[in-house]
């Protein structure tokens, strides 16, 4: 049973019609909505779900937005106590992203002057961005240049997934991982993570 949050994307149906069929089609048993987006959502029927899922998928969409509903819906503490009792969570695109320790927001889309890095789940302690392999993933080397010196972060390409298992190990899947580091005031692309 998969408890499908869709945060990022507003709980878009038709985003939830789409990836509940590919998750069917690919062996799972029920899919279900954690419904969070409307103000007529319940609370206490999403706790309930969240608790008894066997898995929880976080879907793409907008990793600011969605983590902004995650806090108005105080979700962010129960997730967490799901996370550090072995609950299984992955996501997609956004979803994945705000699973991860961080992501970046703009004051000024078009100045990377007014960028700044705010808290993600920090479920995978990663930096990363997902399909962004046509911008040669620039909003990932924004968010290296406002961390600590040595950062790495990944660029996980389209078609690929990176997991990380409970020892803190990753595996990519699919593919290779792109790998950029911030050192010396640059960001510094490293070899990338294989199989």
């Amino acid at each position: 049973m998969i408890a499908y949050i869709g945060a990022a994307s507003g709980d878009n149906p038709d985003f939830f019609k789409w990836l509940s069929t590919h998750f069917k089609n690919s062996g799972a048993g029920e899919v279900t909505l954690a419904a969070m987006a409307s103000v007529r959502a319940n609370p206490a029927k999403t706790l309930a779900l969240l608790e008894k899922a066997d898995l929880v998928f976080i879907s793409g969409g907008d990793v600011e937005e969605g983590m902004s509903l995650l806090e108005k819906r105080s979700m962010i503490p129960l997730l967490h106590r799901l996370y550090k009792a072995g609950k299984p969570f992955f996501g997609l695109s956004a979803g994945s992203i705000m699973l991860a320790k961080s992501w970046v927001r703009w004051a000024d889309p078009d100045d990377d002057r007014t960028a700044k890095p705010f808290n993600c789940l920090g479920f995978v302690p990663i930096l990363c961005d997902m399909h962004a392999e046509s911008d040669d993933w620039a909003e990932l080397k924004v968010l290296l240049q406002l961390q600590p010196e040595g950062a790495i972060g990944f660029g996980i390409p389209s078609n690929t997934a990176l997991r990380m298992h409970p020892n803190g190990t990753l595996t990519p899947i699919g593919g290779e991982i792109v790998r950029f580091q911030w050192q010396g005031h640059e960001v510094k692309k490293l070899t990338p993570l294989r199989n």
